[in-house]
């Protein structure tokens, strides 16, 4: 028995149906993709809810939770929420809502909370048994006119209720509160904005409807965090974001000095950026402290109570605040990117991307066609309720013969209805009216209501014939709206304020950002780099791997660039914080930039950026060029010299002085004026010297009144005044003549 219960078929194979897996694959994943961008993740353009907080508002509307009325608690609201309208978990639900009501990621909350809702340090609400709640009067304003066939609704996933297929949304939902959500293969990210500029962008656009985003955003002005903070972009990109509807927006945390005597002072934060919890920035600051990263901050704390109070002390009262604000807002969520994405359902139905003139246009539409609605159902409700009075009037002028019809007829319904032509409304009002209506005040009371309703009907069938008095109304109401949540208001006053990033050296930013320590650097003919602790006063007793040696080594500051020029006439640059530690041999250049295989290490120093270097290469070819353009910012390095193999580069030396010494392979000297070699970004250079054969040997720049000097293998120091050089001063490009007596063996200035 147990067999015939989980037999799938008769075992013949013909209840099997063959499927083209791609065709079945797609159509289900297309339908789970409609499904999740429609039902779950993007905002109704016109309301700006997704289908869950729409919802919640409307089972709270059903429980009468109004703004005015007293709480319940949230477990009743998710309960009926996911119980009639939303067949999903009660802790998603139960977040939406908490959402709605936190005061810190709504600009304008939807929901007013009574209890534990969270915090900005990210902590969870409390339990939903636990919570209470109840709509704010932006949530009435989207529901307003709801009861009065504003819009559609549609049948429950069971069936048993309807619910709205959007809300009448009297209050720019989409705009003011924004949304985000990850759909499938896309998103959304629309940033909260303030009420009163969207107002005033709406009734702009009802007056001319042919307004560019240039004049909207001189309403529009950007977004409207609720936790404030500074927007920091220029008018261009914001103009821009708003065009194409995708673009962010950098926030930056607000900070002003405080004065703590004696020349001291402390930085205190007041506003953090959108959607940053303070908690973690503040662990991330700690950690960073921690690790040395921030060496101009002496201490972080918070002090924070109801409002944010985030207090930074400096190192020491010489730090600049405004270098230290910098370092701090390239390293943390002191500074974040807001993005602006404003992927839509329009019209509730086709995703799309639309610019702020399209969502103002759309919300505009749905605002008439509501109020259109809403003319035309009070217009039903009079029609009712005048052909009804219309019978009661009948009825007074005959109310002898009424009742004798309703005493003694039979049938007195169709008697009526057959004696004084009534319609069966009429007739059913007649009948069901109490005797107490009898009196004669009331026919008076009756004509009075009469000619009033009479009188409202003209006026809405005036509205619904004439746009021009639709989009008046539209206006009017809009006006209202802003009157109510305008900057004048608590809640509506704008908190987010702009500002302009102060342009700082970035390279005292960057030195922010580093420890300042002495260090050593230590080069080694092979290309092993390393740093050592400390400036080491005898590099003689550096030691080396076996078949290396020494090429250079100087002191510098772990904040320093270390610069490097190769055989290939291309600069290099590292930091001196990046090199590895003086404990071992260092570590290869070429795993720290991508030198070529084939070139080699012709020089390397501690950059300053206000120094000149003559560069040059084996055939005698060369020029001058400042040592900030030569700075790399990639592992690829900068291109400064060209070379063509077999030439490379073989000279790199610093310009000091007015003339030029060129000594050759040829053991030929030549001097001449330093003006001669031309000051150049990037190139092939001049020639300094002539060869036959061979090329350079080495290069001195020296002030030509201090006279020329050389270092013999002995270490002793030779001088050759002006006078005594007269023979070698020559023009550029020249041979020269051989060096005078005394000169290294080696062919170069210094025994080194």
């Amino acid at each position: 028995m147990g067999k015939d219960l989980i037999k799938p078929g008769s075992g013949d194979g013909n209840d099997i149906e063959a499927v083209d897996l791609k065709s079945a694959l797609e159509e289900r994943y297309l339908a789970y993709a409609l499904s999740t961008i429609m039902g779950r993740a993007l905002p109704d353009v016109r309301d700006g809810l997704k289908p869950v907080h729409r919802r919640i508002l409307h089972a709270m509307r059903i429980l009468k939770l109004d703004p005015d009325a007293g709480f319940k608690k949230c477990a009743r609201i998710v309960g009926d929420v996911i119980g009639k309208f939303h067949p999903h978990g009660d802790q998603a639900v139960y977040d939406a809502l908490v959402r709605l009501a936190q005061d810190f990621a709504q600009r304008y909350p939807l929901i007013d909370g009574q209890g534990n809702f969270g915090n900005i340090d990210g902590d969870n609400a409390a339990a939903y048994r636990y919570t209470e709640a109840r709509m704010t009067e932006v949530a009435s304003l989207l529901l307003e006119g709801i009861d009065e066939d504003a819009v559609d609704f549609r049948l429950t996933y069971n069936e048993e209720d309807k619910e709205p297929v959007v809300l009448p949304g009297a209050f720019p939902n989409l705009l003011a509160n924004g949304s985000s959500g990850i759909a499938v293969g896309m998103a959304t990210n629309i940033p909260p904005h303030n009420v009163a500029g969207l107002c005033d962008a709406a009734m702009h656009l009802i007056k001319f409807r042919n307004a560019g985003i240039e004049k909207l955003v001189e309403f529009v002005q950007g977004p409207d965090f609720p936790t404030g903070g500074i927007i920091v972009d220029d008018h261009e990109s914001i103009v821009e974001a708003y065009k194409t509807g995708r673009g962010g927006f950098r926030v930056r945390a607000k900070w002003e000095k405080e004065d703590t005597g004696r020349g001291t002072y402390q930085i205190v934060v007041t506003e953090i950026p959108y959607q940053v919890q303070k908690s973690r920035l503040i662990e991330k600051i700690a950690e960073l402290l921690l690790n040395r990263k921030l060496p101009l901050l002496g201490d972080v704390r918070d002090e924070s109570a109801e409002d944010i109070r985030i207090v930074f002390e400096p190192k020491s009262r010489a730090v600049d605040p405004e270098i230290l604000m910098e370092s701090l807002f390239k390293l943390t969520e002191l500074e974040s990117r807001v993005s602006l994405n404003m992927n839509v359902l329009s019209g509730g139905k086709v995703p799309k991307v639309m610019s702020l003139k399209e969502v103002l246009l759309e919300w505009l539409e749905h605002r008439r066609d509501v109020l259109i609605r809403r003319s035309r159902h009070r217009l039903q409700q009079i029609e009712r309720r005048l052909e009804v009075l219309g019978g009661l009037l009948i009825a007074y002028l005959n109310i002898d013969e009424v009742i004798r019809i309703i005493r003694f007829e039979d049938e007195p319904k169709k008697k009526l209805m057959a004696r004084f032509d009534l319609t069966d409304v009429q007739t059913e009002a007649i009948l069901n009216m109490r005797l107490r209506a009898l009196a004669k005040l009331e026919e008076i009371e009756i004509r009075k209501e009469h000619d009033k309703l009479s009188e409202e009907k003209a006026q809405i069938e005036a509205i619904l014939g004439s746009e021009e008095r639709q989009w008046s109304i539209l206006r009017h109401d809009i006006g209202e709206v802003r009157k109510q949540f305008g900057e004048n208001t608590e809640l509506g006053r704008r908190r987010t304020m702009f500002g302009v990033a102060p342009e700082h050296d970035l390279e005292a930013v960057q030195q922010a950002m580093i420890e300042k320590e002495p260090v050593t650097v230590v080069l080694s003919r092979k290309g092993w780099i390393r740093a050592m602790k400390g400036h080491v006063s005898d590099f003689a007793t550096l030691s080396f791997k076996e078949g290396d040696e020494l090429l250079t080594a100087f002191h510098a500051e772990t904040t320093d660039k270390v610069l490097l020029f190769t055989t290939g006439g291309k600069f290099f640059t590292l930091g001196a914080d990046k090199l590895p530690g003086g404990r071992g041999h260092g570590d290869p250049v070429r795993v720290m930039v991508d030198m070529d295989n084939d070139t080699d290490i012709v020089a390397a120093f501690k950059h300053q950026s206000d120094r000149k270097i003559l560069v040059a290469s084996k055939v005698g070819n060369g020029f001058i060029t400042s040592e900030g353009d030569v700075v790399a910012n990639t592992r690829k390095g900068k291109q400064v010299l060209n070379v063509k193999m077999p030439d490379e580069a073989e000279i790199c030396t610093f310009v000091n002085g007015d003339h030029i010494a060129v000594v050759g392979d040829n053991r030929k000297l030549l001097v001449f004026p330093l003006e001669q070699i031309p000051e150049m970004g990037r190139g092939k250079g001049v020639r300094l010297q002539k060869y036959k054969d061979g090329g350079v040997k080495d290069v001195r720049i020296f002030t030509l009144e201090e006279g020329l000097t050389w270092e013999d293998s002995a270490g002793r120091t030779h001088t050759r005044s002006q006078a005594e050089l007269a023979e070698y001063i020559g023009e550029r490009a020249q041979a020269g003549r051989v060096a005078p007596k005394g000169f290294p063996k080696n062919g170069r200035f210094s025994s080194v």
